[in-house]
């Protein structure tokens, strides 16, 4: 059964991050002139201004910075309260912000090691996947 969220953001460059999601892969884009990743995804590259970039496949590992549990209801009842979320450094070195998959707030520690998966959920726009952290084995 698919998770029911809040409406992701959709358009240039962001179609193209959740198309490789559906495929249960995790890119970013990477600019072409500098190598820099773009993350948020972006139209220029925030380190040089250039606009080419080509997707590239992280790895999916990385540690936990910092998290948080929310208990106020931000998306008026399209996600059950209380839910955590967790900043995640990933190996390349963006940070990525996500939720846990099978653990919560009391198991968290600093430097946690996870690795990416995806669950299947869906938004107004339909169905898609969206990449959660689960602890590194």
């Amino acid at each position: 059964m698919a998770h029911r969220r809040p409406d992701r953001t959709l358009g240039p460059g962001h179609d193209e991050f959740w198309a490789w999601c559906d495929k249960q892969e995790l890119r970013l884009p990477k600019c072409q002139a500098c190598g820099k990743l773009a993350w948020p995804v972006t139209p220029r590259c925030q380190q040089c201004d250039a606009s080419k970039f080509v997707w590239v496949q992280l790895s999916g590992r990385g540690s936990i910075v910092s998290w948080g549990t929310f208990v106020q209801d931000y998306y008026r009842g399209q996600m059950a309260t209380p839910y955590d979320t967790i900043l995640v450094e990933l190996e390349e070195g963006v940070l990525f912000i996500s939720n846990p998959d099978g653990f919560g707030e009391q198991d968290i520690s600093p430097g946690m090691e996870v690795s990416v998966r995806f669950i299947d959920c869906e938004d107004s726009a339909g169905p898609f996947r969206l990449p959660v952290f689960c602890r590194s084995s």
